[in-house]
């Protein structure tokens, strides 16, 4: 018997009335900081060094050094808010997609929202593209670890 059992008892951590919006903001402050971190990472490595104008001329140049880290970035914030998403909230399938996936939408909108203006249909639609394989990866990776 636990010191919860008793009657009486200061109910356990899971079960305080604001402990799921908790659990969300916890996982929610995880993917924001690997998705800063590694968004910095991509545009200090990948645009200083590697990305050029010869290169990025190509479509197959831009794929190279944009959409594809963009979605190694993407993949690797939804899973850490998905894995920093606590049990027994994680189990709720519709408030551990959110945990996983509120960043880099939200991420993504804000993006949008400040670029439309300059937005072609390629940026638009593999930017959309992007997000749906790194979000996709990141969940996958964060259940395929739960097994």
């Amino acid at each position: 018997m636990t010191r919860y059992d008793y009657p009486g008892a200061p109910a356990q951590r899971d079960e305080g009335r604001g402990a799921a919006v908790f659990a969300l903001v916890r996982a929610w402050a995880a993917g924001i900081v690997v998705l800063l971190f590694t968004e910095y990472l991509q545009a200090t490595l990948v645009y200083d060094y590697l990305a050029s104008d010869d290169r990025l001329e190509t479509f197959l140049g831009r794929l190279l050094l944009i959409h594809l880290p963009n979605a190694v970035c993407i993949a690797l914030a939804a899973w850490a808010a998905g894995r920093l998403h606590r049990d027994p909230f994680r189990d709720a399938p519709l408030q551990h997609l959110a945990a996983a996936f509120a960043v880099p939408v939200a991420a993504q909108a804000l993006n949008m929202s400040l670029q439309w203006d300059d937005l072609a249909a390629e940026g638009l639609l593999m930017s959309n593209a992007v997000l749906v394989v790194g979000c996709v990866a990141g969940y996958a990776a964060d259940r395929l670890q739960e097994e």
